[in-house]
């Protein structure tokens, strides 16, 4: 499996992403709103018809309204909501309220997460109201093999999807994402997957591929780059790593991928936005010149 991109390809994106980066740091704020990442794959639309956003992860050491300027500064329209900005703890009024702050802003929540999930019925039925409460189609989960027959009743009465996450070598329930695919095939349709590409490339498996073989109950996607691929490997700006981005990305472009592309930055997690402006100019570059199926 070759993970490593083409130079000649990653050397042409690069020409022009640094003064796209710059570019995206200055000003993408001022564009946030007339360009936001939205469906239709139109020639104005920068993303090809992908609904790129962030992991609100990427920015859980800003407060709520610091990570909502700083997702408008970036110029994308979509979110994933992590606890730090909406707690499950949290009454039904202010999951809407929290809600209500980023849809104000323009930015769409399309799911929530990571949240991690016991073989605990009413663990599994807060998470589930505060999906429904908040208003999101979909929740990022990490639960337990044990709890699936719960979670299957859960998604049937409240029809809200689940994607359940996977964290590579060190977990050792959904390393890969061909674990939980092979786990959730009797349950209902709704029990999905999160593909979370560092982590998958970490396991040995080629993201791009496993995007492919499991686009039947792909819910949601983590995008990330890796320094290096090893079970240790950090995590970079979208571009600088080593993971093919063009590949992945032509791989959800392929399958009309009509669900959240976040990205999930992991890096310099105090001061992350020229991080996070880097790798959406990055990758506003590489999908410049690319056209969906």
């Amino acid at each position: 499996m070759d993970l490593l991109p083409a130079f000649s390809r990653r050397s042409f994106v690069r020409l022009g992403v640094s003064a796209a980066a710059a570019s995206t740091i200055a000003g993408l704020g001022a564009r946030a709103h007339a360009e936001p990442s939205k469906p239709g794959g139109r020639d104005e639309d920068p993303w090809r018809g992908l609904k790129m956003g962030i992991a609100s992860y990427s920015l859980s050491k800003l407060p709520l309204d610091a990570a909502i300027a700083a997702i408008q500064q970036v110029g994308v329209g979509y979110v994933s909501i992590k606890e730090a900005h909406l707690p499950l703890k949290s009454s039904a009024k202010q999951r809407k309220d929290v809600v209500q702050k980023f849809r104000d802003a323009g930015i769409i929540p399309l799911s929530c997460g990571n949240i991690s999930m016991s073989n605990d019925e009413s663990e599994i039925r807060n998470a589930f109201e505060y999906a429904r409460d908040a208003g999101i189609p979909t929740i990022v989960c990490k639960p337990t093999r044990e709890s699936l027959p719960v979670l299957d009743k859960m998604v049937k009465e409240f029809d809200i999807k689940i994607a359940i996450h996977n964290h590579g070598p060190e977990d050792k329930v959904w390393p890969s994402p061909y674990d939980p695919w092979e786990a959730i095939q009797s349950f209902d349709e709704r029990i999905g997957l999160c593909i979370d590409v560092g982590h998958t490339a970490r396991c040995g498996v080629d993201p791009a591929e496993a995007i492919r073989k499991c686009s039947a109950r792909l819910y949601d996607v983590h995008l990330k780059d890796l320094s290096v691929i090893e079970v240790k490997s950090r995590v970079c700006e979208v571009g600088r790593g080593v993971l093919d981005i063009r590949a992945i990305l032509q791989a959800l472009l392929d399958q009309k991928f009509a669900r959240l592309v976040g990205l999930e930055y992991e890096k310099d997690m105090n001061a992350p936005v020229p991080g996070i402006a880097e790798s959406i100019g990055y990758m506003r570059g590489v999908l410049s010149g690319m056209k969906r199926a």
